[in-house]
């Protein structure tokens, strides 16, 4: 979790500094040692795609891009009478482009298709429509999960497990939240070593909604590697800064996140 208060200033800044705004985590003191290793097993639960088709659209899901238009609503059914879950932007309001995640697709009421998407916000899991002509998708690489039991963390590239490491998930009372995220937004972590070298900003959100920017799940590196293996965050998920570094090549925008008991 966030452990500093931006202002928004010079672009540089924006682009290194203000993904940290709603990052909840803080520190417990305890010892273990961290290990962080590479390994080929099977993941236990892959995010399986799956080619979905209409009439006029043909996607592999997951799939992950940008808003075409300033701004578009995300409704509760594929239909542009129901009704609007949430407005989502081009640009969020740090200025950073807004990662849009989506997992299917339909014809909606209007005879045109439609994308269902990832919505960030609260409660976690939000999920809402959006017309198919309003974002431009890719079909994601990457995965990761996080096994909050284990305390570890999977990264996959193209199908394959790319990384496995231990990880540092949420204090009793504070638990990283389970469900299925993406990552939202990067960035190197400006004079902040707690963070660690990288950091990703999930569409998860914590328990403690007083924090700034809402109590946003980051997964991200810290300064405190001997808390690895632990319960002791406000709810972000802890690696060590070679997985950090690692993230910065095998968790692109609109990665999807699994965090599995």
């Amino acid at each position: 979790m966030n452990r500093i208060a931006l202002a928004l200033g010079l672009a540089a800044l924006v682009a290194a500094v203000a993904a940290t705004q709603g990052l909840a985590d803080t520190t417990t003191p305890a010892a273990t040692t961290p290990t962080t290793t590479t390994a080929q097993t099977t993941p236990s639960k892959p995010a399986a795609k799956s080619t979905r088709s209409t009439a006029h659209v043909q996607s592999v899901f997951p799939a992950a891009g940008q808003l075409l238009l300033s701004s578009v609503a995300a409704r509760t059914k594929p239909s542009p009478g129901s009704r609007v879950i949430k407005t989502m932007h081009m640009f969020r309001n740090d200025y950073r482009i807004q990662e849009i995640l989506a997992v299917a697709t339909t014809l909606g009421t209007d005879g045109k298709p439609w994308y269902k998407i990832s919505i960030p916000m609260r409660p976690n899991g939000t999920m809402g429509w959006i017309p198919a002509r309003s974002v431009s998708l890719s079909a994601t690489q990457g995965q990761i999960v996080v096994h909050r039991g284990s305390r570890t963390i999977d990264l996959y590239w193209h199908g394959k497990l790319a990384l496995h490491a231990k990880v540092a998930v949420g204090a009793p009372g504070m638990e990283t939240p389970l469900g299925h995220y993406y990552v939202a937004a990067r960035f190197v972590p400006y004079q902040d070593p707690f963070l660690g070298v990288f950091a990703v900003e999930t569409s998860a959100y914590s328990r403690l909604t007083e924090w700034p920017g809402g109590g946003v799940v980051g997964i991200h590196g810290t300064s405190a590697p001997q808390l690895l293996g632990q319960a002791v965050s406000h709810g972000c998920v802890r690696v060590s800064n070679q997985t950090a570094a690692a993230m910065r090549k095998l968790a692109p925008l609109g990665t999807p996140i699994w965090i599995t008991e």
